[in-house]
């Protein structure tokens, strides 16, 4: 079964990890995806690994006419714009003590102002062709507490409070565009693998454990694919958690 057959996806962050996953699975699924990032390298050869429904574009979520440039050249080269993956962030372990002023900028301006960018241009390509799904990366550290990533907490609750903005705002206006929040603990991915000193986890391993708080990238991206198609038209501004009960355990 194609579940998101001809649907036009964006994904940033594609070239590893869980972008890398949404990517894979989307165009599995009949999609047909833009990947985007700064790992020009690595994102061409995921693409690459797709073939002719794929398309990589460097891109840098921070810069506005980088966003303007991957919206506009995805409708030019694929036609319109049905999926926005906003995926791409980066994740640094300090607590409100050790946190620089520098080092909350930076977090807060690539998890949130960039996200922000890619609802905006999205919105305004999707609204011209009936509608379409936007599909927002937050993070567990969004809805509980977490002292020792404060500026990454804060950045994703930004991520959660846009999305809810952005769907109420999208449905009053008859948009037909919805958009949801995926709220991942752990992820067994390279950018949470340098904090454990870079050391590969066998998924294998960590999912005997039945308190695993570490997930696989295709477990959020299963998610993503169900927002991503019309299975999910009538879930709009929700917040979807993938963390093993993690957030009402407690401990």
């Amino acid at each position: 079964m194609q579940r998101v057959e001809n649907k036009v996806c964006i994904v940033t962050g594609a070239a590893s990890g869980v972008g890398r996953e949404d990517a894979l699975l989307l165009a599995g699924q009949g999609a047909r995806v833009v990947l985007t990032d700064l790992n020009e390298e690595a994102g061409r050869q995921v693409a690459a690994q797709i073939g002719e429904n794929a398309l990589f574009l460097p891109h840098n979520i921070t810069n506005e006419s980088d966003w303007q440039r991957v919206v506009e050249t995805t409708v030019k080269h694929f036609g319109r714009l049905d999926v926005l993956v906003n995926n791409a962030a980066i994740l640094a372990m300090a607590s409100i003590e050790d946190t620089t002023l520098d080092l909350w900028r930076k977090v807060l301006t690539v998890n949130s102002d960039g996200y922000f960018l890619g609802c905006k241009y999205a919105i305004a390509a999707m609204r011209e062709t009936g509608g379409g799904s936007i599909i927002n990366m937050s993070s567990v550290a969004a809805l509980g507490a977490m002292p020792l990533f404060c500026a990454y907490s804060a950045s994703k609750g930004a991520v959660a409070a846009m999305t809810r903005s952005v769907a109420l705002h999208c449905k009053q206006q008859g948009y037909r565009i919805r958009c949801n929040s995926v709220h991942p603990d752990g992820i067994n991915t390279p950018m949470t693998q340098a904090l454990t000193g870079g050391q590969e986890l066998s998924q294998e391993v960590l999912d005997q454990d039945p308190m695993n708080r570490m997930c696989a990238p295709r477990d959020v991206a299963n998610v993503v694919l169900f927002l991503a198609s019309d299975e999910s038209r009538f879930i709009n501004g929700a917040e979807i958690r993938v963390d093993n009960a993690q957030l009402i355990s407690g401990i």
